[in-house]
């Protein structure tokens, strides 16, 4: 097969533990072709959604690890499939990347995540589908809700929606110190919408990242855990990742979102569970292939390609 990564600069990887880099490593190993670009890439052009990509070999050598052919323009409805796998954030150009990836779909392409699906499902806003596993959580521009919401719960966690790695997540306790600042700066005045959430303490015992491959679930989880005084458990924000068996109210979460956010084109997903409530639904480029894989019994990088080849087959 002839696949086709849509990623960040291949400068930007962090080798030992970059998910994307794994599953190019794994489909390389299994004799697959593997082409290379970045979204600024992608452009239509007579009449085609094509890509200005080139070939790539992952080498065995981590201080020059990869060689890239040269440019070739190849429409994207020529590769067996094509893995978006631009990190966050869901800014106007990654929504103009979806765009044309659509139109690529129109035109037979293979595309992971489905660009619609992709869409549709922010990241913190797609978990208020499912309100039976959700903490009690606020979406709102208003200061006196936020105000409102934290009189109610006491203990809250204030995060904007567009935020990846546990950027600007704020912790306001029963004291109330600072709220008002907080939402003011986060949410600018009242221009930006915010998402507030019931503080979790099984924070403590980690934010659990589950990976959904194919419809089927991860059966190890990646626990996030916050170190020293540090509420975020986000491995960039210095969180330490320990994989642990999925306890039985996790599975029963993942099991039930699987099959549907894969029959709506999402074949990779990372679930985020604090003491078995779901708080995000990850779809841009979930990651922690790499993290559980050498810490379980569990390959993650090759459940991904077998799933991916049998979808293909």
């Amino acid at each position: 097969m002839d696949l086709l990564f849509i990623a960040d600069p291949l400068e930007s990887f962090k080798i030992k533990k970059d998910s994307t880099l794994a599953m190019m490593r794994v489909a390389q190993e299994a004799g697959h072709q593997l082409w290379f670009c970045q979204s600024r890439n992608l452009l239509w052009k007579d009449n085609l959604v094509v890509a200005d990509c080139q070939s790539l070999l992952i080498k065995p050598s981590s201080k020059s690890w990869f060689d890239l052919g040269e440019v070739q323009s190849k429409a994207l409805n020529s590769f067996s499939a094509v893995q978006m796998r631009t990190d966050p954030p869901f800014d106007i150009e990654y929504l103009n990347s979806t765009w044309l990836l659509s139109a690529a779909k129109i035109q037979g392409a293979k595309v992971f995540n489905d660009p619609t699906a992709v869409r549709n499902h922010s990241e913190k806003l797609s978990i208020t589908e499912f309100p039976e596993l959700i903490p009690p959580t606020l979406v709102t521009r208003e200061l006196s809700a936020v105000e409102e919401f934290h009189r109610a719960h006491t203990d809250i966690v204030i995060k904007p929606l567009d935020g990846m790695g546990g950027m600007g997540v704020f912790r306001v306790g029963p004291d109330g110190l600072n709220l008002a600042s907080i939402v003011e700066t986060l949410g600018e005045n009242g221009a930006r919408t915010l998402m507030a959430q019931r503080f979790l303490p099984e924070i403590a015992q980690g934010d659990k990242r589950v990976l959904l491959i194919g419809g089927e679930v991860v059966p190890f989880a990646l626990a996030r855990i916050p170190q020293g005084k540090e509420i975020r458990g986000n491995l960039a924000a210095g969180g330490k990742g320990v994989a642990m068996p999925l306890s039985a109210e996790e599975k029963r979460i993942a099991q039930k979102l699987a099959p549907i956010l894969n029959q709506r084109g999402l074949f990779l997903v990372g679930l985020d569970l604090i003491g078995g409530y779901l708080t995000e639904i990850n779809v841009t480029s979930p990651t922690c292939f790499v993290e559980i894989t050498d810490q379980s019994s569990f390959d993650v990088p090759q459940f991904w390609l077998k799933a991916l080849e049998r979808t293909l087959s």
